[in-house]
C-alpha cells in the first residue's frame, strides 16, 4: 500500500473525529420560534445555512421570510448537543437522527414555535 493509500485509508476510518457532529438550532429571539438540524458536520451545515439566509435562499422559506423580516441580528445559532467519536465503528447518521428526533420532541418546533412542519402521523 503507497503512503497516499496509507492516508486515505486512515482518514477514511477517523473523519468522524475531525469534525463536530450533532445538533443545532437556529432561533428567532423575537418570537421564540425555532430551526432544527442535525448534521455529521456542524461547522459546515451552520455556514451553509448562515450564507444561504443572507444570500436569500435558504430551503426553509418561513426562516427565511422572518430572516428578511427581522434581520440577522434577531437570530442566534447554537449547538444543541454533539456527538463524542469513539473507536468503535459506529453508525453516526443514524446516531444524529435520533438526537435530532429527541430534540424535535422536546422543543416542537412547529407552528408557532417553529419553522418546521409537524410531523407526519
Amino acid at each position: 500500500m503507497s503512503r497516499k493509500e496509507e492516508l486515505k485509508a486512515a482518514y477514511k476510518q477517523n473523519w468522524h473525529k475531525l469534525r463536530t457532529m450533532g445538533v443545532y438550532q437556529i432561533k428567532n429571539r423575537a418570537n421564540g420560534k425555532v430551526f432544527l438540524e442535525a448534521s455529521l458536520n456542524l461547522e459546515g451545515t451552520i455556514d451553509r445555512d448562515r450564507m444561504w439566509l443572507t444570500m436569500g435562499g435558504h430551503q426553509n422559506q418561513k426562516l427565511q421570510q422572518e430572516w428578511d423580516t427581522f434581520g440577522a441580528q434577531t437570530f442566534t445559532i447554537e449547538i444543541l448537543e454533539t456527538l463524542t467519536p469513539t473507536d468503535d465503528p459506529r453508525d453516526y447518521a443514524l446516531e444524529a437522527k435520533i438526537l435530532l428526533e429527541i430534540w424535535l420532541e422536546t422543543l416542537s418546533p412547529y407552528g408557532e414555535k417553529g419553522y418546521l412542519p409537524p410531523p407526519r402521523r
